[in-house]
């Protein structure tokens, strides 16, 4: 009876078990933001107290302890998506996008790296998961230049731009957030088709994909797999 009781009824977790994945899960997100998504698994272990043997319980893979630990961030992601095209004004769907997904970056440091790396190739469904996104986000902004708002040479990939971009400066001043949201707001107002004076250059053959991003800086030294 007592044990019993200390079942969780999601998963069938016992309330220990589920206090341990929650810590492992919280330290998970602290050290991805403090040394990128290659840190070891033994060093999110310890951050969270307790065993290798445990985190890995219930995280078999770096891929699921990644997937897990942004999960919330993730379905923010595809619900703001689905929003987005669901807008009866084109515009302002493309514009919350923008802002949802860089508050996101602004608000979890670990998180930009996590979006890249969350959906990998390595099987069919995610595949079909990035292909779905890239076509939905391609038919949102063929909508707001349809409807005369985004300027007709914005390309599906200044988004990438756009998210390294900002990545760049909440990395630089994680605490910022009026610079975060003005930068923000300085891009999309450039976006408007009423801000096209001149046309730009080619787009760049950036994707989401091959954004180079680490979460805690472009540049440091990728740390050795555990």
């Amino acid at each position: 009876m007592v044990e019993s009781s200390r079942i969780a009824a999601r998963g069938g977790l016992r309330a220990d078990a589920r206090r341990n994945r929650e810590r492992v899960l919280v330290a998970a997100r602290a050290v991805f933001a403090e040394h990128g998504i290659d840190a070891p698994m033994a060093t999110v272990a310890r951050r969270a107290g307790v065993g290798v043997a445990t985190l890995y319980r219930h995280f078999p893979t770096r891929d699921a302890l990644v997937q897990g630990a942004f999960a919330q961030q993730m379905e923010t992601c595809v619900r703001a998506l689905a929003e987005a095209l669901a807008a009866p004004d084109p515009w302002q769907g493309f514009q919350q996008l923008v802002e949802t997904v860089c508050a996101l970056q602004r608000e979890e440091r670990g998180f930009p790296a996590a979006f890249v790396a969350a959906f990998p190739e390595s099987t069919s469904e995610h595949a079909r998961s990035r292909q779905r996104a890239e076509r939905d986000f391609t038919t949102l902004v063929r909508r707001a230049q349809a409807s005369g708002a985004l300027r007709a040479d914005f390309h599906p990939s200044d988004l990438a731009m756009v998210l390294l971009a900002h990545c760049a400066l909440v990395t630089a001043l994680p605490g910022d957030g009026a610079a975060s949201r003005r930068l923000v707001a300085y891009l999309l107002q450039s976006f408007r088709a009423d801000a096209a004076n001149e046309p730009l250059p080619p787009p760049s053959a950036l994707t989401l994909r091959s954004l180079p991003i680490a979460a805690d800086d472009s540049r440091r030294q990728r740390v050795p797999r555990a």
